[in-house]
């Protein structure tokens, strides 16, 4: 049993008790599944999800609801997570139907990477590689999910595991697809914020046998100091809006494949 912490005045119905309970000890629980499990209909189930939203202690995602950003999660990491949010959503709905039952896929460090994993609640790869803490923490929620995760230094605004050990351990593995994220592009290339996060990525991308990077509209219009690549090595640019006439053309010459999320 979890403590659940309300503020004062606030209290909680032993049914959203239940639902908390769930989510504690899943990771995610869907819309349908709570409807058969609490035997009450699909509206109750969404407005007691959206009390407890409401009050922190569950997070909506599609389908149903996650456990809020945990322990493991900086400030950082959970603001960074709100800037366009309805974006990375989209792109994360979208990147979701990339993925095939059995594969093995590596999710990079990141929001929008993070947005993905946690679509991926009813999806069976064979396995999940990754560099990222919430990441990992999200699946230790899903036990039944084999999770490989990259050893290394830490960075603390992003949460990645970075560094020398984490290269090593990528060279002996293999990702049917890596979703890979950046900190801005434009015509030259895909750009991140420090260099000491660059050698794991490039090994990342050398690992997959695909490579999609997943891109809010807002980073084609800011800047980050260190060019990880060319589009050269990116199969396919996930989005959220057409980008510039100038990425395009870029992306066009690499044989990179362009898709517009399209907003529900």
């Amino acid at each position: 049993m979890v403590d659940h912490v309300l503020s004062a005045g606030d209290t909680m119905t032993s049914r959203q008790e239940r639902i908390v309970d769930l989510l504690s000890s899943q990771g995610f629980v869907s819309v349908r599944n709570l409807k058969a499990h609490l035997g009450v209909s699909e509206m109750t189930v969404r407005r007691d999800l959206r009390v407890l939203a409401d009050r922190d202690l569950v997070r909506l995602v599609h389908g149903g609801a996650a456990l809020t950003h945990g322990t493991l999660r900086t400030p950082g990491f959970v603001n960074r997570a709100g800037v366009e949010a309805d974006a990375k959503r989209v792109i994360a709905d979208t990147a979701r139907t990339l993925v095939r039952d059995g594969e093995t896929v590596a999710i990079d460090a990141g929001t929008t990477a993070f947005a993905l994993a946690e679509r991926l609640h009813d999806a069976a790869p064979h396995a999940v590689i990754t560099n990222s803490i919430p990441v990992v923490q999200l699946y230790l929620g899903r036990p039944s999910q084999r999770v490989v995760v990259l050893g290394g230094d830490v960075i603390p605004e992003s949460q990645a595991m970075v560094g020398s050990l984490a290269v090593a351990a990528v060279e002996h593995l293999r990702a049917s697809t890596l979703f890979l994220g950046a900190a801005a592009v434009d015509s030259r290339g895909i750009y991140v914020e420090t260099d000491i996060e660059r050698p794991t990525k490039l090994a990342m991308m050398e690992s997959a046998d695909t490579v999609v990077l997943l891109c809010d509209a807002s980073k084609f219009e800011v800047s980050a100091p260190v060019r990880l690549s060319t589009f050269v090595g990116i199969d396919a640019l996930i989005t959220d809006a057409v980008p510039p006439a100038s990425v395009r053309h870029a992306a066009e010459k690499a044989g990179t494949r362009i898709i517009v999320g399209e907003r529900g």
